[in-house]
């Protein structure tokens, strides 16, 4: 296989594309910094999202989560760290992630629209007494809606992480959690944030673990 002799050409590309990146990096360190230095406010409704999983989990209910694309691995992430653990060994919890399921992902894309693909699976899964952490940066994703609207019939406690202004879904969560930010990348590393210290104060309201 002979390779291409202008492959690493920095002519090709732009001799200066990279004379870019510290003043990018420096940009987007700032943004995150001010981001998270506003996340303190969002402490009670954090704890309060917490304290209604973990009375889920007593009992004998779960906490259900999910997103799309990046918000999508967030509801993996985070029902792995219940299932799984946070920081010590403890009891698996019931954590389970609505993003995962290929086959029900796409028989009910398929057979009832993308809109329906999480909603479906509140309905054949999703029971009173549980919690339903529902994940969109813009607050306006149609088919968290979707499950949303059908969790709050069921009984099922629904917990909105969002970003911006909160989108629809701020008025129909029983507990919006909104990120004060414009910016899709930083409200999704805010989420992550405020999904570990959510997990932990599960943990914590559970006597299973927690930080110090």
């Amino acid at each position: 296989m002979v390779s291409d002799p202008n492959l690493y050409d920095p002519n090709l590309y732009g001799a200066d594309a990279m004379s870019h990146a510290p003043s990018l990096f420096e940009t987007a360190l700032s943004s995150h910094t001010r981001t998270f230095a506003q996340l303190a406010s969002l402490r009670p409704t954090v704890t309060t999202a917490a304290e209604a999983a973990a009375r889920a989990v007593r009992g004998g209910n779960r906490i259900l989560f999910c997103g799309n694309g990046g918000s999508a691995a967030d509801a993996q992430h985070l029902a792995a760290e219940l299932v799984g653990r946070l920081v010590r060994d403890r009891r698996a919890l019931p954590g389970l992630a609505l993003t995962t399921d290929s086959s029900a992902l796409t028989c009910i894309g398929n057979d009832f629209g993308f809109d329906e693909v999480f909603a479906r699976q509140v309905e054949g899964l999703g029971r009173a007494g549980d919690v339903l952490i529902a994940i969109s940066t813009s607050g306006n994703s149609r088919n968290v809606i979707r499950a949303v609207e059908v969790a709050k019939p069921l009984g099922i406690y629904t917990v909105g992480f969002l970003g911006r202004d909160g989108g629809k879904l701020a008025a129909l969560v029983d507990l919006p959690i909104v990120v004060p930010s414009q910016e899709t990348a930083r409200i999704q590393e805010a989420h992550i944030f405020l999904g570990h210290v959510f997990c932990a104060l599960v943990e914590q309201a559970l006597g299973v673990g927690g930080w110090e």
